[in-house]
């Protein structure tokens, strides 16, 4: 069963591209979700990354949790 974790505090400059090789570095995710703001289109700061085991999941949070992420400290949780 596949696990979704919420990652927060995004740069709005960040890409779909960049979390992908960023959360590549413990496990391939399987679907990366980035909300973008209705009226404007702009990245809203945060993003789901959801991968298919939850150990490569839990290690994920252990591993980027309140770590820079282009200059940014990320909040990651389940």
């Amino acid at each position: 069963m596949s696990v979704r974790l919420f990652v927060g505090n995004l740069p709005y400059g960040a890409s779909e591209a960049e979390l992908r090789e960023y959360f590549g570095a413990v496990g391939q995710p399987t679907q990366i979700i980035m909300p973008v703001d209705r009226e404007t289109g702009r990245p809203r700061g945060f993003a789901f990354v959801e991968f298919a085991d939850r150990a490569v999941a839990e290690e994920a949070i252990r591993r980027f949790d309140a770590q820079p992420f282009k200059g940014r400290p990320l909040a990651v949780s389940e």
